[in-house]
């Protein structure tokens, strides 16, 4: 390609609207242009980049046994309501009604459209295993696009789906695909990690995201220093150390708190109660099976719930803190002077269902003060198990940096931000059994094909490529998805013999089977010196007066190292680089 006749919209400045240096680095390098929140267009340079992406994609799917479909991104309601997500799933999904008034939506995925496949066509065990994927646009209504191409609302996704007769073939399933994406993170040149997550809406057992470490990411992860622990803050644990109670009174006491309203408030003078001596009251509306309940999680007085976590525990497809009203009318009290002591009997009084959720960093807990569900009141020696009724014991919490793994003795945990780029899901019977997916077993009994599911974002690769490897002057490209191998650029394009050396060695560096860039543009060196490595291409060859020596400068973009090499000899040296690993 000559640059003179391609579209590389580069910029000078940091567009305003960008925060995360990805962002900055897509819109500078004309990689891609918004066309609306969360919407944007590839350009040129961005479709070569997203191309090679989706073709690793393809060879790794392909080496696990994958076929590859192409499937619609509308569906119609019908599939969705079987499996039950057609209620379940939010505001996030695209809803739509045709000409017919028939409910539609935009594909966020394709769990429903492959399982309806497989029901038609699969009958027998003899069929299974099967390993089905596509790369397909998806639409999501994200509430907050942001970060460039980071958090979208139309993406590109690699998903693949693994049909077998049992969760033995499932296992195996899960490991083939959780190789293949190490080996696809590898070959596009982004670091990650492996961790524990939650499964979210998609359902299931079992799943592992991978994410690459960036402080643009918007998960936390925590891993363990000596061990090779690692999860999203949705699943992490970790160890506390044992808090040695006071036997305190044989029944909860009742004391005026006027004014305190937080957990600080009551641990300072007069009443000196530490955080990890108070219980932690917070009120919650759940959807769970279709029905909003109170619910009421507990913690320790330091410790932060995790929503995600809560959510999971109760089976809610959706959560969210109670109104001041809704606090009231349930408890009798305001925020400040809540409690779960007599809670239950305040709930029936007004024939609501209350459900009590307790962290299990509060088990065994005794002499311990929370809110009496009368303002400015707050009640002393409460034993858990004896005072209050809990319906379920749960990992709530958030964990923090610093404290002890739960896998191993010696570890600590640290936790960082990363962005997530694939997810891969044990989904078991889910679909299949809300929507009669059957085979027949070898001893003729019809049973519930066991399925994964297995997500990869393209463009979350791309930013991950980036955020992992730019500098102060531009992208470096990974060699596996660079746009181009080399740029050629021609110090001065009037300068007949330059121009004469350099579009020779721009055709054989192509017959050598290279991706060439040739930046024959009337501008000065110094501009094509910064668009070369704005852009990122991993070597430049620069044509200037040193050609009169036969001799070309060679630069490596990554180690900012230049040589000078003879004509004869740069396609054979730049051959041998670009094929290099990494």
């Amino acid at each position: 390609m000559r640059w003179s006749q391609y579209f590389i919209p580069t910029l000078r400045e940091d567009p305003a609207d960008a925060e995360v240096i990805s962002h900055k680095l897509l819109l500078r390098a004309g990689v891609v242009r918004q066309l609306s929140a969360g919407i944007y267009s590839y350009l040129p340079l961005g479709q070569r980049i997203a191309l090679k992406v989706m073709q690793i994609l393809r060879e790794e799917m392909n080496a696990v046994g994958g076929q590859e479909f192409y499937l619609p991104a509308l569906h119609p309601a019908e599939i969705w309501q079987e499996s039950g997500r057609w209620s379940a799933i939010g505001d996030e999904m695209f809803r739509l009604k045709d000409r017919k008034g028939m409910d539609m939506c935009l594909g966020m995925t394709h769990e429903e459209v492959f399982t309806a496949i497989a029901r038609n066509e699969l009958r027998s065990y003899k069929q299974l295993p099967q390993v089905w994927y596509q790369i397909q646009i998806k639409f999501r209504d994200e509430p907050r696009p942001k970060s460039g191409l980071m958090r979208l609302r139309t993406f590109i996704m690699k998903d693949a789906y693994t049909f077998d007769v049992d969760w033995e073939g499932l296992d195996k399933s899960f490991i083939d695909q959780r190789e293949a994406y190490k080996k696809i993170f590898a070959r596009c040149g982004v670091q990650f990690s492996i961790v524990e997550a939650s499964s979210g809406s998609m359902g299931g057992s079992e799943s592992n995201e991978f994410v690459a470490r960036t402080d643009a990411g918007e998960d936390f992860i925590a891993t363990c220093t000596s061990c090779d622990y690692a999860a999203n803050l949705e699943k992490a644990t970790s160890r506390l150390p044992k808090i040695e109670d006071e036997t305190g009174p044989d029944a909860p006491e009742e004391f005026p708190t006027p004014g305190v309203r937080t957990i600080e408030d009551l641990a300072r003078a007069p009443y000196l109660v530490a955080a990890n001596q108070q219980i932690k009251t917070l009120v919650y509306v759940a959807t769970i099976e279709g029905e909003s309940r109170p619910v009421l999680a507990l913690l320790r007085g330091d410790h932060p719930l995790h929503e995600v976590k809560f959510a999971d525990a109760i089976g809610a497809t959706a959560v969210r803190p109670a109104h001041p009203e809704e606090i009231r009318d349930l408890l009798g009290a305001s925020a400040g002077s809540l409690g779960a002591v007599n809670a239950k009997e305040n709930a029936r009084a007004t024939k609501q269902q209350l459900i009590i959720v307790a962290d299990q960093g509060l088990k065994d807990r005794r002499n311990m003060t929370t809110g009496a569900n009368k303002d400015d009141h707050h009640i002393r020696g409460v034993n858990l198990e004896r005072d209050i009724e809990v319906d379920q014991w749960a990992d709530l919490r958030t964990v923090e940096s610093g404290e002890a793994c739960p896998r191993c003795d010696s570890g600590t945990l640290e936790v960082f931000k990363a962005m997530e780029i694939g997810h891969i899901f044990k989904l078991g019977t889910k679909y299949s059994d809300s929507m009669g997916a059957h085979v027949l077993t070898a001893d003729g009994k019809s049973v519930p094909i066991v399925m994964g599911s297995y997500g990869i974002g393209v463009e979350r690769i791309i930013t991950a490529a980036i955020e992992q490897n730019h500098d102060a002057d531009g992208i470096i490209w990974p060699k596996s998805i660079t746009p181009f191998d080399v740029i050629v650029t021609i110090t001065n394009i009037k300068d007949e013999k330059l121009r004469e050396a350099g579009e020779k060695l721009y055709q054989d560096l192509q017959r050598a089977g290279l991706e060439v860039l040739l930046d024959d543009r009337d501008e000065r060196a110094g501009v094509k010196f910064k668009d070369a490595d704005l852009i990122g291409i991993p070597y430049r060859i620069t044509v200037g007066k040193k050609i009169a020596d036969e001799t070309v400068e060679l630069f490596d973009r990554r180690a900012k190292q230049s040589e000078d090499v003879k004509l004869v000899d740069i396609v054979k040296r730049v051959q041998t680089l670009a094929l290099s690993q990494p």
